[in-house]
């Protein structure tokens, strides 16, 4: 009878880390490319693609929107987001932190 209680405890470990494998939220670093509207930042994540026929290199980028409760992210920023449930029709990041300020030129009123 040991072997079954055994075999019990090493499933029940199994199906939790399966289980944290499946919850872990994933995160992507990225550019703030606008902050126009209220609490919400659109990130710019670029990646590097190998072309398929030319074997070259080439750029891929995709734009997310990211819930910024506190406003505190700015354009150009680099920024650290999170995964999270859908907090709108297209956000579904949160912002964890900005891991650098980018360079803030004052605007001119022209």
């Amino acid at each position: 009878m040991p072997d079954v209680k055994a075999k019990k405890e090493n499933t029940a470990e199994k199906s939790e880390n399966a289980r944290n494998a499946l919850q872990r939220r994933r995160e992507i670093v990225g550019t703030v490319v606008s902050d126009k509207m209220q609490k919400t930042i659109v990130v710019k994540v670029d990646r590097r693609v190998r072309h398929g026929l030319y074997k070259k290199y080439v750029m891929r980028s995709r734009r997310f929107k990211a819930h910024d409760e506190k406003n505190e992210a700015k354009r150009g920023d680099l920024v650290s987001l999170i995964e999270s449930r859908p907090l709108s029709r297209e956000k579904r990041w949160v912002l964890q932190t900005v891991l650098r300020r980018g360079a803030q030129a004052p605007e001119a009123n022209v």
